[in-house]
């Protein structure tokens, strides 16, 4: 069997940042993957459900409310691995188009106060599992530690 792309990437080289993950093509759409890497893959603990579970809802909430990216948001979801989320835009993007979006994600993430959108029974299927101060640690972490001063080694996927 053909190996995915994404496990074609060294880990072990792999740092926290913002990267391109893969580009689609839908009939003459391009939609660009981007992987959200915000702890080191193998060296760093990984996020832990609840503010994994919190980074979601929040995110997924800022993107789809976003005045010029919410047409063009696909999905925004964590990586299975812990290390960081997923999002999906339609449109031939750069890492470095994202940055500002990206950060603007983290800082409503980090400066969030009051009820986790879409945390109820009703609208979640894991609504408790949730960790606002938890998320909102990380959030401050990423945007101090990667996205305020991000460079091209955190842009492009290591070779």
């Amino acid at each position: 069997m053909k190996q995915i792309a994404s496990f074609t990437i060294d880990h072990m080289k792999l740092l926290p940042g913002v990267y391109v993950s893969r580009k689609d093509k839908i009939g003459i759409e391009v939609i660009t993957t981007f992987d959200i890497r915000m702890v080191r893959p193998n060296f760093e603990p990984v996020l832990n459900t609840g503010e994994i579970h919190t980074i979601e809802h929040l995110g997924a909430t800022f993107l789809r409310n976003h005045k010029e990216y919410a047409d063009r948001v696909v999905y925004f979801g964590p990586m299975g691995c812990r290390t960081g989320f997923y999002l999906v835009l339609g449109g031939d993007l750069k890492s470095s188009d994202i940055v500002p979006l990206i950060t603007e994600m983290y800082e409503f993430i980090r400066d969030f106060e009051g009820e986790i959108p879409g945390a109820t029974p009703e609208n979640c299927g894991n609504y408790s599992d949730m960790n606002l101060e938890a998320a909102k640690l990380y959030a401050d972490g990423f945007l101090k530690n990667t996205l305020y001063h991000i460079d091209e080694e955190h842009l492009n996927y290591p070779e």
